[in-house]
């Protein structure tokens, strides 16, 4: 049997290699993405080959990456769970899909991952496999094997002499790093009551440490896509990575939530997000003078379907397409620029404009606008209150009935 795991040369995936030796008698070959996490690519390779893997295969998925999901992603908006902006579920359907792809150029029987059996990510590799690869065994040997622990998976390691460089024996948190975010996980995190230590964060300085003095940006879209920060072009990957630092550096983009898992549980996680906060807040203000109220409001019912889809792993259907399909039209117009203020852990917008600007001064003055008559508002007025008067009269006459029924009862009484 050969089987391609997807590989991050972490202890679970390290221990895997062996484990899918020893248990499947198969010649494992591994991949891994790029997406923009520390260290890249570094190092895999040798590690991978060195835990008993026949072949490695290192692919730089950061452009395509940032391009076609995190841009997508926030051109609609989506949100999960009021604050969290999705960085580990965009990365999972490139990094499936790219493993199938290596799994058929290398003619492989089986498919491998080294999610636990109580993650979402479990789902979204698998529905990816699913959508290229409906033929090929998929192994989870989370949900097959006797290892229980961290430590069991240590000791797994050593007793087979599988090098652990660079394994953190003493970490404390599961982390998912790419270049939308760093997710924190697990350790003392599992009590919701427990305020992260400091020292947790790898990416944003402490609001009360960032400087002083505010920094400004300016942030360029074109049909709700962000193409230049503070006038200068760049690529989809070099603007996150610019924004990430600017907004590290200001302690923008934490969040601390409690979600709701997919199979069904609850789970803390800690995210730091600080480019992404800054085009999210970004492009909803500009999105404020670009597209009418009822566009603007078809677009968050959008954004809430695919921020389910997209935590569900659902994203090679027909549904995303529909949706993106959607989200292109109503975005189109979404094209300006947006000034925003970082200071101290916030990121405030000051400033938006736009060329294709809805917004009318003359329309919003308080004073005379020619195309606006203040008298036409009654005609509005009236016919917009209609539904409300006739449910009124209603209730009117229906008041008048029982008034009348009660007099005529009291006169009866009277009258006898």
């Amino acid at each position: 049997m050969k089987v391609v795991l997807g590989y991050s040369g972490g202890l679970d995936t390290s221990v895997i290699v062996p484990w899918l030796r020893e248990n499947y008698g198969a010649e494992v070959i591994c991949m891994a993405g790029d997406v923009g996490q520390q260290g890249g690519l570094d190092g895999l390779e040798e590690k991978a080959l060195a835990t008993g893997a026949s072949a490695f295969f290192g692919e730089d998925l950061r452009h395509e990456f940032v391009a076609d999901f995190v841009f997508p992603t926030l051109k609609i908006g989506a949100v999960y769970g009021r604050k969290y902006l999705l960085g580990t579920a965009m990365a999972r359907p490139l990094l499936g899909k790219r493993q199938v792809e290596i799994a058929r150029k290398v003619g492989a029987d089986a498919l491998a991952h080294g999610c636990t059996g109580k993650g979402n990510d479990q789902v979204r590799f698998e529905l990816a496999y699913a959508a290229f690869a409906p033929d090929l065994k998929v192994i989870a040997p989370w949900r097959e094997w006797d290892i229980r622990s961290r430590e069991d998976a240590l000791a797994y390691a050593r007793a087979r002499g599988i090098p652990l460089e660079g394994v953190d024996e003493t970490k404390l948190y599961s982390r998912d790093e790419n270049l939308w975010h760093i997710s924190h996980e697990g350790g003392p995190l599992e009590d919701p009551a427990f305020e992260p230590e400091e020292s947790m964060y790898l990416w944003t300085l402490a609001p009360e440490l960032a400087p002083d003095t505010p920094e400004y940006v300016v942030v360029e879209f074109e049909s709700g896509v962000p193409v230049k920060v503070n006038g200068e072009a760049l690529s989809p990957a070099e603007l996150l990575q610019t924004l990430n630092d600017l907004g590290s550096r200001h302690g923008v983009g934490r969040a601390d939530l409690v979600e709701n898992r997919l199979v069904g549980m609850k789970s803390r996680g800690v995210y730091e997000t600080p480019g992404g906060t800054i085009l999210y807040t970004a492009l909803q203000d500009l999105e404020s003078i670009t597209i009418d109220r009822r566009a603007e409001a078809l677009k968050d019912q959008m954004a809430k379907l695919w921020a389910d889809m997209l935590y569900e792993g659902r994203w090679w259907t027909p549904e995303r397409e529909a949706l993106q399909a959607m989200s292109d039209v109503l975005s189109r117009n979404v094209t300006g620029s947006v000034k925003v203020k970082l200071y101290k852990g916030s990121c405030s917008v000051v400033s938006r404009t736009s060329p294709l600007s809805l917004y009318r001064e003359d329309l919003a003055s308080f004073g005379h606008a020619e195309a606006y008559d203040h008298a036409d508002a009654a005609g509005f007025i009236r016919l917009f209150s209609l539904p409300v008067r006739a449910a009124a009269g209603l209730r009117q006459d229906a008041d008048q009935a029982v008034q009348k029924l009660l007099q005529e009862v009291a006169e009866l009484g009277a009258g006898s």
